[in-house]
């Protein structure tokens, strides 16, 4: 379904796309191929058709599909099924996905033995959003425990992520990441009924300041990805990085929390800092949104920056129409027919289900895959979900 930029907003029609992409194409996709049956877990490296090609399994994916059946099961419907597919991870996770220590290991071999060590606390931040919606789900008491513990750990780490595995050379050049502050913003939203008020109120204020007052550069209105610690930009590869893809992503947490403040300020900040992040990642020539570009205009490191990715495109959907929905502002459903009619006309997969995760700049799908190591079932069942929750609300 394609959108004329100026048409009638058909909020039904979107409902319905929405609602019958992630019911009868998404879903059923990794119900049917993605469970180990023999070993536990799930398997993720999956090719155009569902066929496993590798079986080695990653502990923030396997997490990620706890979280999307168990979230599933608690706002759509309870089915048996749904909560079948989660509790079929966490028993998984449960025996295999921790060292002694209680820190999540970054993957396993298929029968569950550790192939890397927990070297950043990732693994840790969804397996706290995976325990906390199974225990919503269940009434597990000892998964509302685990989730609690993964949820300290974050916050534990959170200024030094990747500990003992840190590969910079201490002193040089300290710098601080983007992606530890959006998604502990979304992780507590996430944990808001096993938090007290004060603790809840304490790490949203934490993280608002740090994106909107430390990653946030006013005069251009775009987001750094890494900056100094005491907030100021750094004139490297890194410094430079921009990520479109999580700048969006880390403006739809910030609505959330401006939604839930009734916070008109931040959330139409926000949206601004949306607006300005893909006037500066459209790709002018083919269309889409680049993966990686450097803010100063120079050759950026990462030699995949001109690809064109799932996840950048369905997080800047689900920001949108959030933004849209909040404000009715014309620029943001400008923004999302053109951004609707890019991805759902290229990364969607009627034929076999699911979609593509990989495109070259023009366009072309680059990678047939479903699933890896880096593509789970998470970003598309979560987009089409809110996707579908936004356009009824507006329908």
């Amino acid at each position: 379904m394609l959108i004329e930029r100026l048409s009638a907003r058909d909020f039904n029609a979107l409902t319905e796309l929405y609602r019958s992409t992630l019911l009868a194409s998404v879903l059923p996709f990794w119900q049917k191929y993605s469970l180990d049956h023999e070993y536990g877990g799930y398997f993720t490296c999956l090719d155009q058709q569902g066929q496993v090609y590798d079986t080695d399994k990653f502990i923030w994916l396997q997490n990620r599909q706890v979280w999307t059946f168990a979230m599933l099961y608690n706002r759509l419907e309870q089915r048996s099924d749904w909560l079948a597919v989660a509790r079929h991870g966490v028993d998984f996770l449960v025996q295999h996905g921790r060292d002694p220590a209680g820190n999540w290991y970054f993957s396993l071999d298929r029968q569950g033995r550790p192939l890397v060590q927990p070297y950043n606390i990732f693994s840790d931040c969804f397996a706290a959003m995976a325990f906390s919606q199974y225990a919503q789900a269940s009434g597990d008491s000892r998964a509302k425990d685990i989730a609690l513990q993964a949820y300290d750990n974050v916050l534990r780490r959170q200024d030094n992520p990747k500990g003992q595995y840190n590969k910079a050379y201490p002193g040089t050049r300290p710098m601080k990441s983007l992606a530890v502050p959006m998604i502990l913003a979304n992780l507590t939203l996430e944990m808001d009924w096993l938090l007290t008020s004060e603790r809840l109120d304490a790490v949203l204020d934490q993280t608002v300041h740090s994106v909107m007052g430390e990653f946030l550069e006013p005069e251009t209105g775009l987001v750094y990805e890494h900056i100094a610690p005491n907030g100021s930009p750094l004139d490297c590869f890194e410094g430079r990085l921009l990520n479109p893809g999580h700048g969006i992503e880390a403006m739809w947490f910030m609505m959330d929390i401006g939604q839930r403040r009734q916070d008109t300020a931040l959330i139409n900040r926000a949206i601004d800092t949306t607006l300005a992040t893909l006037e500066r990642g459209w790709d002018p020539e083919y269309g889409g949104i680049f993966y990686f570009l450097d803010r100063k205009g120079h050759p950026p490191q990462q030699l995949e920056w001109n690809q064109k990715l799932w996840w950048v495109h369905l997080e800047t959907l689900v920001a949108l129409l959030l933004a849209y929905r909040l404000t009715q502002r014309e620029d943001c459903w400008q923004w999302y027919c053109t951004v609707h009619n890019y991805a759902w006309s290229r990364f969607n997969d009627p034929e076999h289900g699911e979609w593509f995760g990989y495109l070259n700049r023009q366009g072309d799908v680059l990678l047939s895959l479903k699933g890896g190591k880096w593509k789970g079932c998470f970003h598309v069942p979560r987009a089409l979900y809110l996707g579908w929750q936004h356009c009824q609300a507006m329908a």
